[in-house]
């Protein structure tokens, strides 16, 4: 008897209507494996979120199914997460030899020792259940990226991860569009692919651009030169070294992703430096400006980088000085450009020189453009489509892309973190959804900030605090001291000494009016003076503070 054909479900968890956070589950009737397991930055409305990692609960209902986790690359929206994730489940995961060596040292600042790393090489081949995986080599902006081929039993996906087509790749290792075109070849049941780059035109320019454009500045600056970039964007850290060599400068490294990603790269061999060219930061102090290169995280703005430091005069050993050369060697990612602009104009304000690529080419991009996309699809000749990576514009852009080579609007589809795409050799269909969402990450507190918690820091950050303060006589429920009003971002007492004494008065006749309704339980009184005083001073000044009543019962006759 011929072996039934189940349906073959794709069920992305992230990554989809968003930049980051990129996970998708692969599942065949008793078997699942997983792609990449990311995280992403936190949006402006996230106040005191540290990172955003994707919700998994549906692999975890379904853990007797999991295979394991297959990696593109090393980029921390594909790998960010992988501590947490093993945290709650445990499985092995694959990638290539620089893939897993970030990913091990983000295991032991986690303090995990029991991880199951496997590595892969390009070419290879993976049997995990029932698929068989091919990892196939892309260029990207991080050295050891793949996509996969994934075989199944009703027919062959293609994941292109993050790429570009790069013909001078700084690691000389050119993506394997003949692997591509012969996968697309036997025949393609699925696709899905990169769509960061969709709405540009034309080719992504090559990395070695770059290192030139570097050559050229360190040349003719006589300033110290700090250079932010993406800690895992390796190529462009070899770029920065190579162009201080050349120019007799050392190097010092500040931020610690990036001092663990130069590390990692240097001992298994994907980042060359000359003996004695990075220095300690310590060291400094010893040469002079036009003898000095610093690496630093902070491309993105982000609040505790060391560029946001060094511009806030926080760094604890360097400060900006007149005359520095700042290069911020990334676009902001969408969401980050304020942040990004606030940097750059306490720079200026600093007397720093700025260049960023709205200025000047500081940056290329390593996605694929339009162009590139078109090449992607015309090789593969995928029978289905999904669009990923990307906001949801970016998807629906790649989706009409996709229809000018040919492949029917109906054969596409425009997915949503959550939904579970299901596929037969004849269809593709949106059936139903899982969990997804985001699980925010908050020092060490995982998933315990949610909706309401963001909306109280919200409210408190917009309107600030008032705390009414009194003591009652436990036996008699009677007032032996307050009410006091204590505010916090609300209003400055000492001059608004009016609205507190009427504010003091709003509350006695509160809880009065609890006496006379013979209103005793605290958490009712709580009520009734929140009620009165925020409509009091709504009335009053327009405005909505958090309140927060304490009532402290004293036993007097003790």
């Amino acid at each position: 008897m011929a072996e039934k054909k189940h349906k073959l479900k794709v069920i992305p968890l992230g990554g989809l209507g968003e930049i980051g956070k990129n996970i998708t589950v692969i599942e065949y009737h008793n078997d699942i494996i997983v792609i990449d397991s990311g995280m992403a930055f936190p949006g402006d409305e996230m106040l005191g979120i540290d990172i955003v990692i994707p919700d998994i609960t549906y692999l975890i209902k379904n853990k007797e199914k999991v295979k394991g986790i297959i990696l593109t690359h090393g980029h921390e929206d594909h790998i960010g997460s992988i501590p947490y994730f093993l945290k709650k489940l445990n499985i092995p995961i694959y990638g290539t030899k620089l893939t897993l060596g970030l990913v091990e040292n983000k295991l032991l600042e986690h303090k995990i020792e029991d991880a199951s790393l496997n590595p892969i090489n390009a070419g290879d081949t993976l049997k995990l259940g029932c698929f068989k995986i091919t990892p196939i080599r892309v260029n990207h902006s991080i050295p050891d990226s793949v996509g996969f081929a994934i075989d199944t039993p009703i027919g062959t996906i293609v994941h292109t991860g993050d790429f570009k087509i790069d013909y001078t790749p700084i690691n000389e290792e050119v993506i394997d569009l003949r692997k591509f075109a012969d996968v697309g070849r036997k025949g393609v049941l699925l696709a899905l692919s990169d769509s960061t780059n969709v709405e540009r035109p034309g080719f992504t320019e090559s990395e070695k651009t770059i290192g030139q454009k570097f050559m050229d500045i360190f040349k003719n600056c006589d300033s110290r030169i700090i250079v932010a970039s993406f800690a895992s964007n390796i190529h462009r850290l070899q770029q920065v070294i190579d162009a201080a060599v050349v120019n007799k400068r050392k190097v010092a490294i500040s931020g610690r992703s990036i001092i663990n990603a130069i590390k990692v790269s240097l001992e298994l061999g994907y980042l060359n430096a000359p003996q004695g060219t990075i220095i300690n930061v310590n060291e400094l102090n010893s040469l002079k400006d036009d003898e000095i290169v610093i690496l630093t995280t902070g491309s993105q703005g982000e609040p505790m980088s060391a560029l946001t430091r060094m511009a806030n005069n926080d760094h604890k050993k360097i400060q900006i000085k007149e005359g520095d050369l700042v290069i911020i060697s990334a676009n902001p990612i969408p969401g980050n450009e304020i942040t990004v602009s606030r940097v750059i104009n306490m720079l200026y304000e600093k007397g720093a020189k700025v260049l960023y690529d709205a200025l000047t080419q500081v940056h290329v991009s390593g996605h694929a453009r339009r162009d590139e996309l078109k090449l992607m699809l015309t090789l593969l000749k995928p029978k289905f489509f999904i669009p990923v990576h990307g906001e949801y514009r970016h998807l629906v852009q790649h989706a009409k892309l996709a229809n000018e080579i040919g492949i029917p609007i109906n054969n596409t589809v425009i997915g949503s973190n959550g939904d579970v795409i299901e596929l037969t050799s004849k269809s593709i269909v949106k059936n139903s959804t899982v969990t997804s969402g985001n699980i925010l990450v908050d020092g060490l507190g995982v998933g315990d900030v949610g909706n309401i918690v963001l909306r109280d820091r919200r409210l408190l950050s917009e309107n600030g605090l008032i705390i009414v303060v009194l003591s009652t006589d436990r036996s008699t429920g009677e007032i032996l001291a307050g009410p006091e009003i204590v505010s916090r971002g609300f209003i400055y007492v000492r001059e608004n000494i009016d609205l507190i004494e009427e504010s003091k008065t709003v509350v006695r006749k509160a809880l009065e009016k609890c006496e006379d309704t013979n209103v005793k339980e605290w958490n009712n009184i709580k009520m009734v003076i929140k009620d009165s005083l925020g409509s009091f001073i709504y009335e009053k000044i327009k405005r909505t503070p958090m309140i927060l009543p304490i009532i402290v019962e004293v036993d007097l006759e003790v």
